[in-house]
């Protein structure tokens, strides 16, 4: 047993003052426990690191360990207790766990990973052999140290963008690193104060490097920037822009496919996503369909023929040529008497300035869009989330792009 206490030391890493005192093995429970006991001496104040001699022990606790083949693997140590002059009776750290962790910081880590690769939590915790509050609070932990080791030095360029939380249409804003392709930061709600807290993600002098925000029309989003990164430009992001024509576009159809309805014509029914996606993107069929349908004398296809027109205005390399194509377009689209067309013409021109400065930082929220994605994928593995903290302790964790792990990858 001598030489199977030495071998457990060994294998935990174990430094001069704590050695592994005895192995219990329950064949039957499939477990083994592992009994640790500080050598004495003296230890370190885990508040000011001053050495100091030991006061007493703590209660004995116990931290999951890796698994031993097949039989679960438990350490159990009575910690000493630190007489520091300064700070008073404090519990030692141990060179196997985080403070306040259950678990060792090798189990920790194999947690992490088959959290990333599970994608789930619930998945997690049934192949870990956990309950769903432990695997979270791992995930927890996760977060929390990657965000203190997290380098913010090279965002220039930031994205803006929400997404719905719960049903009803309550939304939270996330703030992207666009050129690292990483979630900074979340906020609940897209108000003033939501779009406010994302910037919390980054210092004053970090804020200060901020070149330019790729953002919607959305005035909180905009104010938040003026406020937190006044230097930095904004960037009203084209996908944003094709949403709102294309809410146009079938905001014209609807009304007209109403009033044809009504004479037995149907020529638009089902037509609404030919109207909604880009030429190239139609599949050979929907093109067949589509040909002919939008040559047609129809309002909604001189709605659809703006709303192409538009696409032209990111083409230019120069603001000043983009400026004078925007001219020409908003004449046609300000004349084409179709309400909600002359609409968005009228809001594009108001923020034509900040449509512009995309040719001096050509970014988009396209990446913030994926991470929607992602983030929906969350949603439904979960079922929605009740408590916002949750959700955004997920998206970090897997959007975050974060050194998640607590000990360094030795394997």
């Amino acid at each position: 047993m001598d030489k199977l206490t030495k071998h457990y030391g060994q294998l935990l890493g174990l430094d001069a003052f704590w050695e592994a005192s005895e192995v219990d093995l329950d064949l039957e429970g499939k477990r083994v426990e592992i009994h640790l006991t500080h050598q004495g001496g003296p230890v370190a104040c885990p508040q000011c690191q001053a050495a100091c001699s030991i006061a007493d022990h703590a209660p004995e606790r116990s931290w999951r360990h890796l698994d031993t083949m097949q039989f679960e693997t438990v350490l159990r140590a009575a910690v000493p207790r630190a007489n520091c002059r300064a700070c008073g009776v404090k519990t030692i750290a141990v060179p196997w766990a985080d403070k306040h962790s259950r678990f060792t910081l090798l189990f920790e880590a194999f947690a992490v990973r088959v959290l990333q690769a599970a994608n789930n939590v619930k998945r997690a915790a049934a192949l870990l052999g956990l309950d769903w509050d432990s695997v979270h609070r791992i995930m927890e932990r996760a977060v929390e140290r990657g965000l203190a080791r997290r380098q913010l030095d090279e965002v220039r360029h930031v994205g803006i963008d929400e997404k719905s939380f719960r049903r009803g249409h309550n939304y939270l804003s996330l703030l992207t690193d666009l050129s690292g392709a990483r979630v900074l930061e979340v906020s609940e709600g897209r108000d003033q104060a939501g779009a406010d807290r994302l910037w919390q993600a980054l210092s004053a002098e970090r804020a200060a490097q901020v070149e330019a925000a790729a953002v919607d029309m959305w005035p909180a989003y905009a104010t938040a920037v003026a406020t937190h990164a006044p230097q930095a430009e904004i960037v009203h992001d084209r996908f944003h822009v094709s949403k709102h024509l294309n809410e146009a576009v079938d905001q014209v159809r609807r009304g007209e496919h109403k009033v044809l309805k009504k004479s037995g014509d149907a020529r638009l029914t089902g037509s609404k996503q030919l109207w909604l996606f880009n030429p190239e993107n139609l599949s050979e069929d929907q093109w067949l369909k589509f040909q002919p349908l939008k040559d047609q004398e129809l309002k909604t296809s001189r709605a659809w023929a703006v709303k192409e027109q538009f696409r032209w205005f990111w083409e230019y390399r120069y603001a000043g040529n983009a400026q004078k194509f925007f001219a020409r377009w908003y004449g046609w689209a300000a004349r084409s008497r179709l309400p909600p067309v002359v609409k968005v013409a009228k809001m594009l021109k108001r923020h034509l300035p900040n449509l512009l400065t995309y040719f001096r930082h050509p970014i988009t929220n396209a990446m913030s869009e994926g991470f929607n994605s992602k983030i929906q994928t969350l949603k439904s593995a979960a079922r929605g989330f009740r408590a916002f903290d949750n959700f955004r302790t997920r998206i970090l964790f897997y959007c975050g792009k974060l050194d998640l792990l607590p000990v360094e990858d030795t394997h």
